[in-house]
């Protein structure tokens, strides 16, 4: 990507809202321009020459008419008709000769008037002069030098400037901005609906019931949130039936296996079929874990609502438990760290990862802290704030950097014993609050659970 394309994109709007008024506005501020610069450069133009040269004109024909007739009556019938018929008052100076030339005036910067009467000046009059549009905000001073002195001649600016331009300006102006705020206030009212619907779909990712959302806006965007509220109640329902047949077939088997513990239980045996009978015993009991295992990952621990909690005492809670099962764990904690949680959920989830890490190494280390939002994410999710992270170490043997993803897999067994569900059932509730667990090497050598959980 060129430099050229890095800063265009830069300068573009990353919002909709941003994006669509750019689209609105760009091609109304060209067509303005245009406008503005047609008119600037031609009509004005033209208008600023001919209103320069009509006084140049009138000034060079008065004094046409003094150099062929200087006396005093013709001087003072001259000046009086010249302020009566030209609204222009003229004053004569003998003797004086012209100064040095005022400062240009700095009034009108936007139009060229003091050019244009420069240029007439020169073309019309053709003596020394000067103009003051300094003095009188009302009118401007033209002094021209003559043989017997100088001519004082004080025409109003009307004369000189049409306020066109300022009708125009204010035209564009505020037919600009009046379009651009309507144009703002329809496109927010849009984007509103659709970050309406973001947010209902990013809360339903997340697990947290927010019920139907109501359509509005664009016909293209309440279709959007209609298809949204039926994907809604279609997963709802689908996870109902589920649970439902689920529950079903732990009735059914879990009726047999109880009839089969039983009936090891009460069976007759001697000294020499009490290995076959305990090891029988051991497979009804490890088919029930299992059962009960794969409910528990099929369910996904999916009826429970989303609450405020405290992260932080639910991660010591778990680790007490698991140095009750015998583990050395340490944990290194904020006071209290309270986020959206499922707390039911996620404490099976940290409870599968401690467990896993008790079955396979004698140090486990927990620590709990929050990560700012710059902070690059797991899976490319983004949080509004940051993230809460777990890691949990131990200094067991690991599991090689090829087949951590394989260990997520449901009934993936890279160690003997267990069913394979519980990194499974672990990264499942991770991802249900909307974050994810990874797997790493560990200071301590061994392996490192990283979770990470949106604020």
């Amino acid at each position: 990507m060129s430099p050229l394309e890095r800063s265009f994109r830069a300068m573009v709007p990353r919002g909709l809202l941003g994006r669509a008024l750019l689209i609105i506005l760009l091609p109304l501020l060209i067509l303005q321009g245009v406008a503005l610069q047609l008119f600037y450069g031609g009509h004005l133009d033209v208008i600023s020459r001919r209103l320069a040269g009509g006084v140049a004109g009138e000034l060079g024909f008065v004094i046409e008419v003094l150099s062929r007739d200087p006396s005093p009556e013709t001087r003072a019938w001259l000046f009086r008709e010249t302020a009566w018929r030209l609204d222009m008052t003229l004053a004569f100076e003998e003797g004086a000769t012209l100064g040095p030339t005022p400062e240009r005036s700095a009034s009108l910067p936007l139009l060229p008037l003091e050019e244009d009467l420069a240029n007439a000046m020169t073309e019309r009059v053709r003596r020394p002069f000067d103009a003051d549009w300094v003095s009188d905000p009302r009118s401007v001073i033209i002094r021209v030098q003559l043989p017997g002195g100088v001519l004082h001649a004080e025409a109003p600016r009307k004369r000189l400037f049409t306020g066109t331009l300022y009708l125009f300006v204010i035209w564009l102006v505020g037919s600009t901005l009046l379009l651009f705020a309507v144009a703002a206030l329809f496109m927010k009212n849009q984007v509103r609906a659709i970050r309406r619907l973001a947010g209902a779909a990013e809360a339903f990712g997340l697990g947290r019931d927010i019920g139907p959302i109501k359509p509005e806006g664009a016909a293209e965007v309440r279709q959007a949130a209609t298809a949204f509220n039926r994907m809604q109640e279609r997963i709802r329902r689908f996870v109902g039936q589920r649970t439902e047949m689920l529950a079903g077939i732990s009735h059914d088997l879990r009726t047999p296996l109880t009839r089969m513990r039983l009936a090891l239980a009460v069976l007759p045996r001697t000294e020499e079929e009490e290995p076959d009978i305990a090891a029988l015993v051991e497979d009804v009991e490890e088919m029930e874990r299992m059962v009960a295992a794969y409910l528990a990952f099929a369910r996904g621990e999916g009826q429970e609502q989303t609450r405020p909690a405290d992260l932080a005492a639910l991660v010591r809670e778990v680790a007490q438990k698991t140095r009750r099962d015998g583990a050395e764990v340490a944990v290194e904690a904020p006071a209290a760290l309270v986020l959206p949680l499922r707390a039911d959920a996620l404490r099976r989830c940290l409870a599968n990862l401690l467990d896993n890490a008790r079955k396979h190494a004698r140090r486990i280390a927990v620590a709990v802290a929050e990560v700012p939002r710059g902070e690059a994410g797991l899976s490319g999710r983004g949080a509004p704030r940051g993230w809460a992270q777990v890691t949990v170490d131990d200094d067991g043997p690991g599991i090689p950097a090829a087949q951590r993803e394989e260990a997520f897999r449901p009934f993936a067994t890279l160690s003997a014993g267990g069913t394979g569900l519980g990194l499974a059932i672990a990264r499942d509730i991770a991802r249900a609050h909307g974050g994810d667990i990874v797997l790493e090497d560990s200071p301590l050598g061994g392996l490192r659970a990283r979770v990470r959980l949106p604020v």
